[in-house]
């Protein structure tokens, strides 16, 4: 290891480390106010513009299908020109799109903008959670990686409110500005965070990477040891990148990472886009369900908190293994839950356990790969997870009209993927709790 991520690693969480995780992490709290947004538009927009469940399961779809190609693309622009730059730039691209949703007119109109913002908020995930993982110390890394998709909860917590208090007083177009405005001023806080030192020495520039870290606090950097090849990595072809995460040593990580973001993507926004809808058919009260909602978000927070408790001691591995299985268990009762208590009661646990999933989910994933190729296994690991974006929430929308036991299946069938991909990580995962990024994944 150079000295530079050696003493990254062994530092103690600073005050550069909590601004950087208030920056990141607040953004990443208005990508899941965009999303959970959504969920409530369209169930509002369903009865403003008459649409039928499967137009309105286009919507979110859309906004997955723009989540696939931001993930894939930011993810292999960020190993050639940057983690800060995307930071930025996709950012910047959710921040106008949200904003232009408030003025859609139609349905062809929205899809299309539902489009943009997915490709800055696919970008944006993965992105920063690679950024936030290198600048952190070997010990703390899982903790401050759940810690960022904490975030993730506060945003949901913020849409049901706006869900709950805003849209049906004030109507969806304004709900998408509340979600616009915010985020444009956190462009300009997001210019003092400096650029990863573990990309800069794989680009072969030493002087700045040395810079960088005296920045966090540390003083006394002996001169970094390069690697001769860093400027032939730093050269790497997309297509060569792509290419190395399905070689060996990745190809047993890759596949695992694949079917593991697949399956976690289409059960949570197959759940969660459609949650206000089902329980809006199933209250007889729009309003109703959105009061159910924002009590089963709250869950979201301590779901996370006992993760980023759990990550370090307990490992990611078998963290991650069990609250699926408790997904599982969650969505498996939660089928067949009638009263207002079972109701919240198991719409809770999925929340829980679901969402203290995703912050594993985040730290694993880029631990898995070495700095030349980090950006692109975590980006196109997301992107392939947004396909299950695109198609959990049509396949509800499918659903809906036609299921006689509608909310059974359906969460039976989310029930089946949670196991699926918990028998998966527990066949192929392997634990990477207080190593060190170079070796869990050496530069090869």
């Amino acid at each position: 290891m150079d000295a530079v991520t050696t003493r990254i690693d062994r530092l103690p969480v600073t005050a550069f480390h909590r601004k950087l995780l208030v920056v990141a992490g607040v953004g990443w709290m208005f990508d899941a106010m965009d999303v959970g947004l959504v969920s409530f538009v369209v169930a509002a927009l369903v009865k403003e513009w008459q649409l039928q469940p499967l137009q309105a399961g286009f919507i979110s779809s859309a906004g997955f299908a723009g989540m696939f190609v931001g993930a894939a693309l930011a993810g292999l622009l960020a190993d050639r020109f940057g983690r800060k730059a995307m930071f930025q730039a996709t950012m910047a691209m959710y921040s106008v799109a949200t904003g232009l949703c408030a003025l859609a007119g139609g349905l062809g109109t929205m899809l299309g903008l539902r489009f943009l913002v997915g490709l800055g908020l696919g970008g944006e995930l993965p992105v920063a959670s690679t950024l936030v993982s290198e600048f952190s110390p070997a010990r703390r890394r899982g903790t401050m990686i759940v810690v960022l998709e904490s975030f993730w909860a506060y945003g949901w917590v913020l849409a049901a409110l706006i869900g709950y208090l805003v849209i049906p007083v004030y109507g969806w177009r304004v709900a998408f500005l509340l979600g616009a405005l915010p985020a444009l001023y956190l462009l300009v806080l997001r210019r003092g965070i400096p650029e990863s030192p573990r990309f800069l020495l794989s680009q072969g520039r030493a002087d700045e990477a040395e810079d960088v870290v005296r920045l966090i606090g540390v003083e006394d950097v002996p001169a970094p040891r390069l690697v001769s090849s860093a400027a032939d990595r730093a050269s790497l072809r997309w297509v060569e990148r792509v290419a190395q995460l399905w070689r060996p040593p990745y190809l047993r990580r890759t596949v695992m990472l694949w079917v593991l973001w697949f399956g976690i993507v289409y059960s949570y926004y197959g759940v969660f886009t459609w949650l206000p809808s089902l329980l809006s058919a199933e209250l007889s009260s729009l309003t109703r369900s959105f009061q159910y909602v924002l009590i089963i978000t709250l869950a979201q927070i301590p779901g996370y908190f006992s993760a980023a408790y759990l990550v370090e001691r307990v490992g990611r591995k078998w963290t991650l293994v069990s609250y699926l299985l408790a997904c599982a268990v969650g969505a498996f009762v939660f089928r067949n839950a009638t009263s207002a208590t079972d109701v919240l009661f198991w719409g809770s646990v999925i929340s829980f356990f679901n969402l203290g999933a995703w912050g594993v989910v985040y730290t694993y994933t880029p631990e898995l790969y070495p700095t030349r190729i980090r950006g692109t296994g975590a980006g196109w690991a997301a992107a392939f997870g947004r396909i299950g974006g695109i198609i959990g929430p049509y396949v509800v929308g499918l659903l809906l009209p036609s299921w006689q036991t509608t909310k059974e299946g359906i969460f039976a069938m989310f029930a089946a993927v949670f196991l699926v991909i918990a028998v998966v990580v527990s066949a192929l995962g392997e634990e990477t709790k207080g190593g060190s990024l170079e070796q869990i994944a050496p530069e090869t």
